[in-house]
């Protein structure tokens, strides 16, 4: 299942923007103008007190100089090991472009006025499951969501749906963002925005 990745040039430092924002601000326009089905999908990885690691696909919903921000049920698996052990680390798997991003670092919680602003765009009935689910337990069959989402459904009537208290958005500050360009022979670019004092350096990594 080997394959040579001949299709795109070569990333070098003369063609990298100055701060990694620009460029990931230009590689997710290119996923997006590539056609890549929800090119916003990243994977989350976090671990637990004990050092576990575990991983999961989220969608990523804002970003800027800050970090990254997703949002979630804070008593989730996720959520529950952000709180033990709040770092992580993010990739952008844009295999059709034979490109990745890899972010990693600290992570915190959004204020509650950035939850309710994103929480209120939602579909209402996301924001009815986000009430009706307790992510993460384990369910006795598929009948007990729905019945969880009967239940929110009757308790808001046709009036407004808050954001529950256990549900908010996260970001993953970067410490890093590397950015990774598949080449020929496996000598990938690996070009990595690196966190120094008040300001990023760039290295490039061996493959």
């Amino acid at each position: 299942m080997r394959r040579d990745y001949t299709e795109w040039p070569p990333l070098v430092e003369g063609a990298l923007a100055d701060h990694w924002t620009g460029q990931f601000a230009a590689w997710f326009a290119d996923a997006a103008a590539f056609g890549l089905p929800e090119p916003n999908a990243m994977i989350l990885a976090t671990a637990d007190g004990q050092a576990r690691p575990s991983a999961r696909t989220v969608l990523l919903k804002g970003y800027d100089e800050d970090g990254f921000v997703f949002f979630t049920n804070y008593e989730s698996r996720k959520g529950t090991e952000l709180t033990i052990n709040p770092y992580a680390s993010l990739v952008f798997p844009w295999f059709p472009m034979q490109r990745q991003v890899i972010v990693a670092g600290p992570v915190e919680r959004v204020s509650r006025a950035e939850t309710e602003e994103y929480f209120a765009s939602r579909p209402r009935g996301s924001r009815l499951g986000a009430w009706a689910s307790a992510q993460s337990t384990v369910l006795p069959g598929p009948e007990a969501l729905a019945e969880g989402l009967a239940r929110a459904a009757e308790r808001f009537g046709d009036g407004p749906v808050p954001a529950p208290p256990h549900w908010g958005g996260l970001r993953v500050r970067p410490e890093s963002v590397e950015f990774w360009q598949g080449r020929s022979s496996r000598l990938h670019d690996r070009l990595r925005f690196r966190r120094e004092g008040d300001g990023w350096t760039v290295e490039r990594l061996a493959p």
